[in-house]
């Protein structure tokens, strides 16, 4: 089926017969397949599922991908897909799609056990130099998420972030997903904390998916380098610290002084961890979890994803939100 659907967004762009497929894995939603051409050229397309189950935020995802590499490439210096072809109504005759150039490299996370100590370090200040560029793009329209899933997009962050973490709690309810505290007591927590993100003024943007499977790794042995930062389709316009929650998944930021090192020197400004800032990662970290929680359910997850899940993910909300609280 997905080859088909391929096929046909290939005849919608008028794209001549691709020599290669190759389905690619790793993403939990859409259908990305890779094409090249006879002339070498090398295209990524991504097709979104045909069913709408999801959470409430996962609507028409391609709207904020095609917006984070329009507004990345304005940045300078963080190696993003460039689009090709968009078509994000679904109704069109091939259905919704992105078309865009593949970057080149493998994921970060398939090569990180050949790494040594310095190549990791010089691709962490790299990885925090790009990652800052981005946090210098501004939204114009607001905070949220471009394709404006939960309503337009909020004049402010904790009005946007509160309509955000709302939405993940009521799937979490109308799913049924296994949360560590009731609903109840999460949202009266994020709501205690609410105040501190009134000091987030400017909405950046913000990839939120940076974990090292959407981090392209290019060169051999001592010569490596941060070929692509991809997948954008979780961007939202909001606080900049929310990407350090996925740039250190499970981590500690305040201890990465490589990836600091490269953010400071592209903004211009260190990153300081005052309590206002922990408590804004706390509640970003709240987001996630949440989020990882609760897609178990419409993603039908297995039994070995959920044990890990529940065991890896759930004390981690709890620990976030006890330090709200």
């Amino acid at each position: 089926m997905s080859v088909d659907a391929t096929a046909a967004v290939l005849r919608a762009v008028g794209a001549g017969e691709p020599v290669s497929r190759e389905s690619l894995a790793g993403g939990t939603y859409n259908t990305v397949t890779r094409v090249t051409f006879e002339d070498g050229g090398d295209w990524v397309v991504k097709i979104p599922p045909a069913h709408s189950d999801g959470l409430s935020h996962e609507q028409r995802l391609l709207v904020n991908e095609v917006t984070f590499y329009g507004a990345a490439a304005t940045a300078g210096g963080a190696a993003v897909p460039r689009v090709v072809h968009s078509e994000l109504d679904p109704g069109a005759p091939a259905g919704a799609y992105v078309v865009m150039t593949a970057c080149p490299g493998q994921p970060w996370s398939s090569v990180a056990g050949d790494l040594t100590a310095a190549e990791t370090r010089s691709l962490r200040t790299e990885f925090g130099d790009m990652v800052g560029r981005l946090h210098g793009v501004t939204g114009t329209a607001g905070f949220g998420y471009p394709a404006e899933p939960l309503g337009p997009l909020s004049p402010t962050w904790r009005e946007a972030f509160t309509a955000m973490t709302d939405a993940v709690l009521g799937d979490a309810e109308r799913y049924g997903a296994r949360l560590p505290l009731p609903v109840r007591r999460i949202r009266e927590v994020l709501a205690g904390a609410a105040d501190v993100m009134d000091e987030v003024t400017r909405p950046a943007l913000v990839h939120f998916d940076l974990w090292q499977g959407n981090l392209l790794v290019t060169g051999g042995p001592g010569a490596r380098r941060v070929g692509g930062i991809i997948d954008g389709e979780r961007m939202f316009w909001g606080d900049p610290v929310a990407d350090l929650v996925s740039t250190h998944l499970f981590g500690d930021p305040e201890t990465d002084l490589d990836f600091l090192a490269g953010y400071a020197a592209a903004t211009g400004t260190p990153v300081v961890f005052t309590p206002s800032v922990r408590r804004r990662l706390d509640l970003c970290r709240s987001y996630l979890y949440l989020i990882m929680l609760t897609e178990t359910v419409p993603r039908g997850a297995g039994p070995e994803a959920l044990a890990w899940t529940w065991e890896t993910v759930a004390p981690r909300l709890v620990a976030a939100l006890r330090g709200l609280a």
